[in-house]
């Protein structure tokens, strides 16, 4: 089959080449991808892994082989779903535990920005309980997880500060409706119920300083590459302790086809848009590559198999 090949001489170490079909096991659909979405993870999944090897976690596209065992979506269905490798295949093999149905009217393309970045920030909000009333301040709000993770609070009822440090990042959160939006967590006003972070470091520190007694930082990421030092005394004192908690929301999980539908019927009746920033046939994925690479990408990178 066509794929996204790892190569240690392209840029991000990712170019479109060839490589062996998948087998699917018995609990497993057959997917013949049509789009699949670049998350900053693959770009450290690239440098890590051998020539050759065919990397990404999120694909959408239509079943051509039905599961073995008889469960799962039927032959002609439109799906979308993750796995840990393989999206950046034409063809794909995926647990059925693992993939959702597309509604009707809903892109393919914008379905397959779903389970990687929106998925995981559902896991986060999930994981911080009830949002009506509460104050959540979300760093890296212009970035894949950061622009579902604005729309998913202000759907929960909550008032979202949004972190973004170029102007243009600033504009653009405020348009997906986020009440306050400034340049970094320590310019944010206290306090806030739930941090979600996807930038570690400065901003952690920050967002942590900043919680309400019982509130928590959700960890996601950690693009600045920075450690974190929380300032002297900002863990003690608080009648409800405060936590920082890590997401998780890759393989082995049992709820994803639930999550991905609830972000699917939320696409569906115009509740969750799709933040792209970039979209183009595979061919250009060096392109794709140095928007996402940059930290200029708004939103998420999605690439049409063609």
């Amino acid at each position: 089959m066509r794929a996204l090949i790892v190569d240690p001489e392209a840029p991000g170490r990712l170019r479109l080449g060839e490589a062996p079909d998948p087998r699917p096991a018995p609990g497993q659909v057959l997917v013949e991808v049509r789009h699949t979405s670049l998350n900053a993870a693959e770009l450290w999944f690239a440098q890590q892994a051998a020539p050759g090897e065919v990397i990404g976690f999120d694909a959408a596209g239509v079943v051509v082989g039905a599961a073995a065992d008889g469960t799962g979506p039927a032959p002609g269905s439109r799906v979308v779903g993750f796995a840990e490798g393989g999206g950046f295949g034409a063809l794909r093999a995926m647990d059925v535990a693992d993939v959702a149905v597309v509604p009707d009217g809903v892109d393919l393309g914008e379905a397959a920005a779903l389970p990687v970045a929106a998925g995981t920030a559902l896991r986060a909000f999930d994981q911080a309980g009830a949002l009506l009333g509460r104050r959540v301040l979300v760093t890296g709000a212009s970035g894949g997880v950061g622009g579902f993770a604005v729309q998913l609070a202000r759907l929960g009822g909550a008032q979202v500060i949004a972190v973004a440090g170029s102007e243009d990042g600033r504009r653009w959160v405020a348009e997906l409706g986020a009440d306050e939006v400034v340049g970094a967590a320590g310019e944010a006003t206290g306090p806030v119920d739930v941090v979600i972070d996807t930038v570690g470091g400065d901003q952690l520190s920050a967002g942590y300083s900043l919680l309400a007694s019982g509130g928590s930082v959700q960890s996601i990421g950690w693009a600045s590459g920075r450690e974190a030092v929380l300032p002297v005394g900002s863990t003690l004192g608080s009648p409800v302790p405060k936590a920082i908690v890590s997401v998780y929301n890759g393989g082995g999980l049992t709820d994803r086809q639930a999550q991905l539908g609830r972000l699917l019927t939320l696409v569906a009746a115009g509740k969750l848009r799709v933040p792209v920033g970039w979209r183009g046939p595979w061919g250009k994925i060096a392109d794709a590559v140095e928007a996402l690479g940059s930290r200029s990408l708004r939103g998420k990178a999605i690439l049409d198999i063609e």
